[in-house]
């Protein structure tokens, strides 16, 4: 088996090396160009959306020949309909990745597990439907919840219609991905029976106390209360059910492992490398037994995993620690992508599962 011999210390030198050079690439391809007016920069709050707008003339066409909406219909939904600066401002600044040591603590925090193990409580018999019909563990179901809105506290105070608009009419970098997004809420809210000009969410058109944006609602959320309409912003087993279903749809395994610690460093070239690919990057769950933790439990379907860097804080005697992703590890990065994400939700899932 072929693997690195660098020193401990010359190791670590070299993944902070080429992570930050990722990161400086990364924010060079994605940010605008230095001095480019940024999409806040070319409106004014509460300007007008231009509905006589080609693009928007092509939006109608398709809302009427292909989801059968009627003129009236599009004229109540969009007249006066206007930009939302706040909106563009937020999409456009640059966030500052928090390293894991500041970011876990936002969400893995006394109050926030002790009302997480009030809602496993209360919540009892339909967390047992959960794990019953869909088949995924109700702590992680629970800690998302929590992560995602405080239990339902905090849903987010944008008015949905006029962001998707905003974003859509002025944002030109993912105009089509918000134009798709606008589509499928007006649909949703048709199907639901809600006004779209009610619903609130965050700066992004995300909404409920899942946090879904459009498509996820109507790719995954469930009615779990009886009726049938799946329901996001009331209904908690609609939530819970449709946090769930989400997880199940990228193959969660009911009581299956998430991560496994792997130290403060790699010993492995398959290791390292996938480490440093990212999100997508993966490794043979033998290669991890062989080159790194031979007690690591076996992947379910003999699955690959990641390799997760976890950022340390200063002063200690390392400044990462090293997990494998089990495949549930990875579905909940296709609800967030961020590992960090991933790892906070599943050491708050640990935290409400062991007082």
């Amino acid at each position: 088996m072929n693997r690195f011999t660098l020193t401990d210390t010359t190791q670590r030198a070299f993944l902070l090396l080429i992570a930050c050079c990722l990161l400086v690439f990364g924010a060079m391809t994605a940010a605008p160009a230095s001095g480019a007016p940024k999409a806040a920069d070319l409106v004014s709050d509460g300007q007008p959306i231009d509905l006589e707008d080609e693009k928007y003339r092509k939006l109608f066409q398709e809302l009427r020949s292909d989801h059968n909406f009627t003129d009236t219909e599009i004229e109540a939904i969009f007249a006066g309909q206007t930009i939302n600066k706040r909106v563009l401002e937020l999409m456009d600044k640059q966030w500052e990745a928090k390293p894991y040591y500041k970011y876990a603590p936002l969400f893995i925090t006394p109050q926030i597990i002790a009302t997480g193990r009030q809602k496993l409580a209360e919540h009892r018999d339909v967390l047992d439907r959960i794990e019953e019909e869909i088949g995924v563990d109700r702590e992680i179901v629970v800690a998302i919840w929590g992560i995602e809105t405080r239990y339902g506290t905090n849903q987010g105070s944008f008015n949905v219609l006029q962001t998707l608009n905003t974003l859509f009419a002025a944002y030109p970098r993912r105009s089509t991905f918000f134009r798709n997004e606008l589509v499928h809420f007006l649909l949703l809210c048709r199907e639901t029976g809600v006004d779209p000009k009610d619903v609130k969410g965050s700066y992004a058109g995300a909404f409920g106390q899942t946090q879904f944006i459009p498509s996820s609602f109507r790719a995954y959320a469930l009615s779990f209360d009886g009726d049938d309409k799946p329901d996001v912003w009331t209904s908690v087993p609609d939530i819970l059910a449709s946090i769930a279903n989400y997880l199940k749809q990228y193959h969660w395994t009911l009581n299956g492992p998430i991560y496994w610690d792997l130290g403060h460093e790699l010993k492995d070239q398959r290791l390292i490398a996938a480490n440093l690919k990212g999100r997508k990057g993966r490794v043979p769950w033998r290669a991890v037994s062989q080159g790194q933790a031979p007690d690591i439990p076996t992947s379910p379907g003999n699955r690959d995993l990641s390799i997760v860097s976890l950022e340390l804080p200063p002063g200690s005697n390392s400044p990462l620690r090293y997990v494998a992703g089990f495949p549930n590890f990875q579905a909940i990065t296709e609800w967030n992508h961020s590992n960090r994400y991933a790892m906070t939700v599943a050491e708050l899932a640990e935290a409400l599962k062991n007082p």
